[in-house]
């Protein structure tokens, strides 16, 4: 079983300072990347990403400051990175050993520049969504670049678990990247939805939160089965067999 989950715009390299990793198992397509956004004038990467000028400016810093061999001194770890709603709710500072290894084991966080990270796999800033129509030697837009690698890899991760189940947590901008006719194992939705009247709707940054607490759920009882995860009972959510069917599990509060 593998949970996957989107990154965050926002990021803290501040953290962890020192902090050993692992290296990102495709740095070698982000390097191609870079090479392509290199190539672009401030003012048509702020177009293309749809930036102001301060931003692009900073975007741009960043892409001219990428570089290799990735350290402890100049990148960080992924997990201790991201800051956004989902990873408000992944208490990393209350996990030992174990918990970082089956995180390490059954999490990977999609991402437009690196493709596919370990949650300590170390990472430079950067801004680049998984929308981004970047022009590259594989299509025109990063679904064509980054479809096939980082369906790849999770096939080999799925190889070695005993339960081959895909965990979706991610959001749609970024889980449509995995090719599903090309994926070696099933795909498991999950939705959170907020009662409204007579009904029920997601409403996207309660999802977001969830879905780093169901990660956090997870991490905490190094969960081995899909099944597992109905057990999930936070902040007044519960599984609800009623809205749920065997490919999408409903949680509702």
């Amino acid at each position: 079983m593998l949970l996957i989950i989107a990154p965050s715009k926002t990021q803290d390299f501040n953290n962890s300072p020192g902090r050993e990793g692992s290296q990102p198992a495709l740095l070698q397509e982000s390097e191609l990347l870079i090479e392509e956004l290199r190539k672009l004038s401030l003012d048509e990467l702020g177009k293309l990403m749809k930036m102001s000028e301060q931003l692009a400016l900073q975007t741009q810093q960043r892409i001219n400051a990428f570089e290799m061999p990735f350290t402890s001194l100049n990148a960080r770890p992924a997990i201790t990175v991201f800051q956004g709603d989902v990873y408000s709710r992944i208490a990393l500072e209350d996990y030992g050993r174990e918990n970082l290894d089956y995180m390490q084991n059954h999490l990977r966080i999609l991402s437009g520049l690196y493709g596919i990270l370990r949650p300590l796999d170390l990472m430079q800033p950067y801004r680049l969504e998984m929308g981004c129509r970047l022009e590259n030697n594989r299509g025109g837009n990063l679904y064509e670049f980054w479809g096939e690698k980082i369906t790849d890899e999770v096939n080999s991760v799925l190889a070695d678990h005993k339960e081959p189940v895909l965990v979706n947590l991610a959001s749609s901008e970024y889980s449509r990247v995995i090719k599903k006719k090309n994926l070696r194992g099933s795909i498991q939705q999950i939705d959170f939805k907020e009662r409204k009247g007579d009904s029920y709707r997601v409403v996207a940054i309660h999802a977001k939160r969830a879905r780093g607490m169901m990660v956090d759920f997870a991490v905490r009882n190094r969960v081995q089965s899909v099944a597992e995860l109905k057990n999930f009972e936070q902040e007044e959510y519960i599984f609800r067999s009623d809205l749920s069917s065997e490919e999408k599990y409903v949680f509702t509060r």
